[in-house]
């Protein structure tokens, strides 16, 4: 391999076109310079005193067969340790493998997917469904209201779908988008549906509606509905019932895969902050990036990158960028995000489903926190993701969720101060008793999720510019400025390696990846 490829970013996107070049023969070295000590962007799982958090929460499912293959031969399934189990000792993982959790070994876990509502200090499905619970706490009037408001929508669609909130209304109804929809959409992005692209909405949401969450529902009634395909090829994303989920959290599995690009030859550099990209006639020579101080050259015959639009274009030097470009790129919206680690004894909202828990904890993985009276988008209850992410199985792990910009006053706030915030939301909504929280901790992660307002709507300026530098690929969540999902993010780096080794010159194939709304149901390896 005498040819360098050199990647930016050590997440999903970044780590797959690494292992690909390698295991693919290209031709190339892989180096990834990598800004942060952490493997796996935004995947990462970061180990608080034995507690692991997921920044984010990711779901293991695609209806990509590639992606579901690649993850099945980096880590085997196993099934899950059931939470009786745990309870009663006859599962206990930091004993498997010796004392150390560390050790234990890299599998998936099949898990189920319980996620609600949390409006009006009651639970709700998500997506919500029309069932006698749903009525007692909506109200009979709230959900007459609701009904014919979806019915009107069905009859009287709006034409064009200009923006979110046009989107969200013709598969909803304007009285369940007021109550669900507007105020959680303005809180997680920082401006209201209706400054907000219909592109968004076609990516996360695709094909939901109302009538397909409540189809969905009447079918689980059915005979053998519990003898589902895991691979749910047929169900709608947001529908799904089951994931795989690596033991130690996502960050696990990208750990392992960045063991297995050193073992074949490639280099991943860690706290290597790219600050300057070299264009000579259209091609990348060379990356500066500094470390400790001290700035390195990196000379490279490709370049594959997954750091931020904004950030990529600010760097790029010799060969003019237009000031339009500059402009769009400058002026592209990111959310913030920052998780609050909360340890407790016990929570005070109690498991009044049919599932079965350990300790009376509700089952959820995710809790989204539509009430208006707190800034908490969102609660994950890691002891549902897996067992093994909290060190002392007698106790409750949860993630308080926050987006923000960098300019928000709650993102300037000391650790302490941000932490004391939290907590009282917590209490506000009577989730968890002061008295009973043991320990607490504060993540913030820059950048996490790209936004469908501002300068996105003159994006193409920016893309057509990128795509003119001949051996640069543009990967990933950030790489591409869109709101992948992990599996959407390998796949443009799968993507980038075939057209490599085809010596393919367009990049359409990368920028196709999750916005073909059958993309992922006929796409083969």
């Amino acid at each position: 391999m005498q040819k360098t490829a050199l990647i930016i970013g050590a997440g999903p996107a970044g780590l797959t076109a690494a292992f690909e070049l390698l295991a693919q023969n290209a031709g190339y070295k892989p180096v990834i310079l990598e800004t942060t000590d952490r493997i796996g962007g935004i995947s990462c799982t970061i180990n608080f005193k034995g507690n692991r958090i997921d920044i984010g929460g990711h779901r293991f499912f695609s209806k990509s067969d590639t992606v579901m293959d690649w993850w099945a031969a980096r880590m085997p399934l196993q099934g899950a340790p059931s939470r009786d189990d745990r309870l009663l000792g006859k599962d206990k993982p930091w004993a498997a493998n010796g004392p150390d959790p560390e050790q234990v070994d890299r599998v998936m876990l099949i898990r189920e997917r319980i996620s609600r509502i949390f409006y009006l200090r009651k639970f709700f499905d998500y997506p919500i469904s029309l069932k006698a619970q749903t009525v007692l706490n909506l109200g009979i009037f709230r959900t007459l209201g609701a009904g014919l408001g979806y019915v009107r929508a069905q009859m009287i669609k709006r034409p064009e779908e200009k923006n979110l909130e046009d989107f969200m209304i013709n598969r909803f109804g304007v009285p369940l988008y007021r109550m669900f929809f507007e105020d959680y959409t303005e809180k997680v992005w920082g401006a209201h549906p209706r400054e907000i692209s219909a592109e968004w909405g076609a990516q996360r949401i695709k094909g939901l509606s109302l009538s397909k969450a409540v189809l969905a529902a009447l079918k689980k009634l059915l005979p053998g509905s519990k003898d589902q395909d895991l691979r749910q090829k047929k169900t709608e994303t947001s529908l799904i019932e089951q994931f795989f989920y690596p033991k130690l959290g996502p960050g696990q599995l990208w750990e392992c895969v960045a063991d297995d690009v050193r073992k074949m030859g490639g280099e991943i550099l860690m706290r290597h902050k790219v600050t300057h990209i070299e264009v000579q006639e259209g091609r990348i020579v060379a990356v500066s990036a500094e470390c400790e101080g001290q700035t390195k050259r990196f000379e490279c015959d490709l370049c594959l990158s997954t750091m931020p639009i904004k950030d990529l274009v600010a760097s790029l030097q010799g060969d003019a960028v237009g000031a339009n470009v500059l402009r769009v790129a400058r002026e592209l919206p990111y959310r913030d995000f920052m998780t609050v680690g909360v340890l407790a004894k016990k929570l005070r909202i109690h498991n009044e489903t049919d599932i079965r828990t350990v300790g009376d904890i509700v089952p959820d993985t995710w809790i989204y926190v539509q009430e208006r009276d707190v800034k908490l988008c969102r609660l994950q209850v890691f002891n549902n993701w897996s067992p093994y992410m909290v060190a002392d199985p007698d106790k409750v792990w949860i993630g308080l969720e926050y987006m923000c910009s960098d300019q928000d006053e709650i993102w300037k706030m000391s650790d302490e101060d941000f932490i004391r915030f939290a907590v009282d939301e917590l209490v506000k909504i009577d989730v968890v008793a002061r008295e009973d929280i043991v320990d607490t901790c504060r993540i913030h992660i820059e950048k996490a999720y790209p936004a469908y307002f501002g300068s996105y709507a003159e994006f193409d300026t920016v893309r057509a510019h990128l795509d003119g530098i001949a051996n640069l690929y543009c990967l990933g969540r950030n790489g591409q400025h869109r709101y992948n999902n992990q599996d959407h993010s390998m796949l443009t780096a799968i993507e980038a390696v075939r057209s490599i080794r085809a010596g393919q010159a367009g990049r359409d194939a990368l920028w196709n990846v999750n916005t073909e709304q059958e993309y992922h149901e006929t796409r083969k390896g």
